[in-house]
């Protein structure tokens, strides 16, 4: 599995590095680190839509740390 997180400008101003805090630490505590690859994408053109996540091929719009768990589990999980 693949994370990008998008860091544009208007995703950065929104939060997207606490997003990326928030991941890091989720992957950590399900033991996830080695089997999801999680970087960084400049721009996943959802600029209007809050902080936008690509998890494979679908991307999430909208992440912000109230949603997060809700947002991980279906997601990265699957649950």
């Amino acid at each position: 599995m693949t994370i990008n997180v998008c860091v544009g400008s208007s995703c950065h101003l929104r939060g997207s590095y606490k997003i990326i805090e928030l991941m890091t630490e989720a992957l950590k505590k399900n033991g996830l680190e080695d089997k999801v690859e999680l970087s960084a994408a400049f721009c996943l053109g959802k600029c209007t839509h809050g902080v936008s996540i690509k998890v494979d091929d679908e991307v999430i719009c909208g992440v912000s740390p109230e949603n997060f768990n809700e947002i991980f589990d279906k997601y990265v999980l699957k649950k």
